[in-house]
């Protein structure tokens, strides 16, 4: 096909699979993929439509490259992704500069919507989410050595703030199997460290098994020659069980770091999210964590400002936070969803009270993270080398305790050539606001 496509992919590594699944059918059909999308002449934008940031982010994207087509530098705008499938038929209406609108089942009709286009037919699609495979080529648009795979995609918990349910539509876990191939495809390509996302990996293999089945997965994925780090994100607390410390704890090449999505510490707010647990149950999880799997870094997600948050609430979930004492923690305003039950409750947090809460929040994790990465100070990590900084003079890549996109760095000076993928061992020597910086040894 005679023509030039870009994309951009916004939004969580999920997302990010969807446009390597769709990109590597452009490919295989004969597309001329261009890496900037603004010289291409059909773009693709893959949105998200997860929170209100998130939301406007993708549309300061379409009406970015909206002005480019009005000047003519490119010719043709197709949306996709969760925006596209939250929104439809609204998102045609209100942004008529868009050729193409397509929900996520329709993602497996790019290579159509781009001929289309191309040919200056508009075209709007939404199929049922089922449509999709989850399944087939990719190209990759991480770093050679590292990559994400999707092992299931929709979510059953149903959380009272969250929109991903009706989006995405309930969990679909893939196939072992065909993990398993994937797996060993990418590592052939060069990626040594995988890590695992959905929207709760810890219940992977329930819709399809009958039972959690992420502990066998990472078992055999370990037993794959050539992958040196496999990492997990996204497991639900509820959900964590003593099988999956084990294989943490037992397996070298499973990296010593959870994400755990915690989202309050007071049991009334968490029972409003549909949440489980609350401050005291919360403290003694994270203490078997520590006690099961030495050393291990944790990360989690809080939400200030939800419906009904006191100040009592606030109170106790920073208190929370000062005894869990988590290396890495985001937080996020409430932000009110359409459709999500949590949007019409009462209480609502006025939007000052809840940035000035998260800011709160960030600025006791900042101190907290200072006090962890102090503690690094004299000790000899590991490090994945993924670029050199030419203004800082030094290369740079990220050690066990640091997920790629979301945490922090490393920095090193080394007298040794290194290159991109290559894992060094550095002692650290200085410690940043949120990066370490040391010497490879």
């Amino acid at each position: 096909m005679a023509v030039k496509v870009g994309m951009v992919s916004l939004g969580c590594p999920k997302n990010q699979m969807d446009a390597e699944l769709m990109l590597a059918r452009l490919r295989d059909a004969g597309v001329e993929i261009v890496a900037q999308a603004a010289l291409a002449e059909v773009v693709i934008i893959n949105t998200c439509g997860f929170i209100e940031d998130a939301k406007r982010e993708a549309i300061d994207n379409i009406l970015e490259f909206a002005q480019l087509k009005k000047e003519g530098r490119i010719r043709r705008i197709i949306v996709t992704g969760c925006l596209a499938e939250r929104y439809r038929e609204e998102l045609v209406k209100e942004l008529p500069e868009c050729d193409a609108v397509l929900g996520l089942g329709a993602n497996g009709d790019i290579v159509q919507a781009v001929r289309d286009v191309a040919a200056g037919r508009q075209t709007f699609r939404f199929p049922p989410k089922s449509c999709w495979s989850l399944d087939g080529p990719r190209l990759q648009t991480t770093p050679s050595f590292f990559a994400y795979m999707r092992i299931g995609d929709g979510c059953n918990n149903r959380c009272t703030y969250c929109a991903i349910p009706s989006i995405r539509g309930p969990l679909r876990s893939r196939e072992m199997p065909a993990l398993l191939e994937e797996a060993r495809q990418l590592v052939a390509a060069g990626v040594k460290e995988l890590t695992l996302v959905a929207q709760d990996t810890t219940l992977y293999g329930t819709d399809l098994y009958g039972e959690q089945k992420l502990p066998d997965l990472l078992r055999q994925l370990c037993r794959i020659d050539g992958l040196t780090w496999i990492r997990m994100l996204y497991c639900y607390p509820e959900h964590i069980t003593d099988e999956l410390l084990d294989v943490l704890a037992q397996e070298p090449k499973i990296v010593k770091y959870m994400d755990i999505p915690l989202q309050h510490a007071s049991g009334r707010v968490l029972r409003a999210m549909h949440r489980h647990g609350d401050a005291e149950t919360l403290l003694a999880l994270i203490r078997r964590i520590r006690e099961k799997v030495p050393g291990i870094v944790l990360r989690t997600t809080v939400m200030t400002g939800f419906p009904g948050e006191t100040e009592e609430d606030f109170e106790q979930l920073c208190v929370f936070l000062k005894q869990a004492r988590f290396e890495r923690l985001g937080c996020f305003a409430f932000s009110a969803e359409e459709g999500t039950p949590a949007a019409q409750m009462k209480d609502q947090v006025p939007r000052a009270v809840r940035l000035r809460r998260q800011e709160l929040v960030m600025d006791l994790q900042n101190r907290l993270s200072g006090q962890y990465l102090q503690t690094q100070a004299g000790r000899e990590i590991p490090v994945l080398v993924e670029e050199y900084d030419r203004y800082a003079g030094c290369w740079f890549g990220r050690s066990p305790a640091d997920a790629p996109d979301i945490d922090g760095k490393v920095f090193f000076t080394t007298t040794k050539p290194v290159h991109p993928g290559d894992f060094v061992t550095v002692r650290v020597e200085q410690c940043m606001e949120y990066d370490l910086m040391g010497v490879a040894l």
